[in-house]
């Protein structure tokens, strides 16, 4: 072989084996993207928050086509304290793979008035026709006629959640339970300006309902809540928070509820034993909140421990009619599920230290509900 033919054959050498490695290169990552990817973000999926993921999309192509074929990442739109969520809504229920979304969670964003209720309703309405789940907490600027136009369109719904909304009446409420037939987890509190008549749609067009919370709706009355206890017997959750105009009348009803788990009485002003000794005909209760129930004493809670064994949170803050009787039979019947007890502020119970208090309940870890 001449010296020009070896010098040739020497310079494509390393030429061949520069570009055997390059393909080698790109075969390898083609197979990472095509194999590995997907895995990642088929685990990555279920763990991170729906903001972070979509800002993955912008990462590479491959990527950016994983997660937009993963169907599940589109069933959710959260724009919890965005700003101009209204257009935002808009624009990504616009977007075809939003078309089966299940869940929008819009609480305490900013910028959702009825009028883009009416532009999603008008655009793009049927991208709702499989929602389940609506959180309007906080969203100050929507009134009946939002709730109107967006419960006509999701017909679906199972849960709806309108915390702190001053303008809701009793109009927006004969729209919900119209158009939305299968509500089984309603969220009013703080809606000041409903009435019982809302009460009694939900009582009658309901029956399945789950959980229900009308904290501090302060123009209901023992007739509205009545209505709920006598038809809803499937509730497992009530929130009463702050409804000081309630009584025993309507208290005693509760024990109407045999798969409640969780009630919060709490500044129920006008509970006495006896409506707490019916209350606690419940053996299912879990979470008990009796927090400033200023009436009730020793014989309220002791019927309370006698007969809800399962009692796993309860709260006696502020309560100057219990003593230490009814915390020796608490621990009898509740010891050993009890982890939440406060008695914070009962004057007549003795000030025990911590570790007195995990001798009557071994499982407690929480001492102090409210400061």
């Amino acid at each position: 072989m001449t010296k020009g033919l070896k010098m040739e054959k020497m310079q494509k050498e390393p030429s061949s084996k520069s570009s055997r490695a390059m393909e080698e290169k790109v075969t390898a990552e083609a197979i990472w993207n095509k194999e590995t990817v997907p895995k990642v973000m088929k685990i990555v999926s279920t763990r991170l928050p729906q903001r972070e993921l979509i800002n993955l999309l912008f990462v590479s192509p491959w990527i950016h086509h994983t997660l937009h074929s993963h169907p599940s990442l589109w069933l959710v739109l959260d724009f919890h304290e965005m700003s101009n969520a209204g257009n935002r809504l808009v624009s990504a229920l616009s977007l075809p793979r939003y078309r089966n979304v299940k869940h929008i969670n819009l609480e305490f964003a900013q910028d959702i008035e009825d009028k883009q209720l009416e532009i999603v309703k008008s655009k793009c309405g049927n991208s709702l026709l499989n929602l389940e789940i609506l959180n309007l907490n906080g969203c100050q600027r929507i009134s009946d006629k939002g709730i109107e136009v967006v419960t006509s369109i999701c017909p679906r719904l199972k849960v709806f959640s309108i915390y702190w909304n001053v303008r809701v009446t009793d109009v927006g409420i004969t729209h919900l339970v119209k158009n939305c037939r299968s509500v089984v987890d309603l969220n009013l509190s703080g809606c000041k300006n409903i009435t019982d008549k809302s009460l009694h749609l939900v009582a009658d067009n309901y029956q399945e309902m789950e959980s229900l919370n009308i904290t501090r709706c302060i123009k209901l009355t023992d007739s509205g809540l009545q209505r709920i206890l006598l038809k809803c017997s499937s509730l497992q959750s009530l929130n009463l928070y702050a409804l000081s105009t309630l009584t025993d009348e309507a208290y005693k009803k509760i024990s109407l509820l045999p798969h409640l788990t969780f009630l919060d009485l709490c500044g129920a002003q006008n509970l006495t034993d006896d409506g707490l000794s019916c209350i606690a005909m419940c053996k299912n209760l879990v979470s008990l909140n009796l927090t400033w129930c200023v009436r009730v004493t020793d014989v309220g809670v002791i019927a309370i421990a006698q007969g809800c064994s399962s009692l796993e949170f309860l709260s006696l803050f502020g309560i100057l009619g219990v003593s230490d009787k009814c915390l020796e039979v608490l621990s009898s019947f509740c010891s050993d599920t009890l982890t939440t007890l406060d008695v914070n502020g009962c004057t007549n119970i003795k000030n025990r230290s911590r570790d007195q208090l995990l001798k009557l309940f071994p499982n407690l870890t929480c001492f102090k509900v409210h400061s």
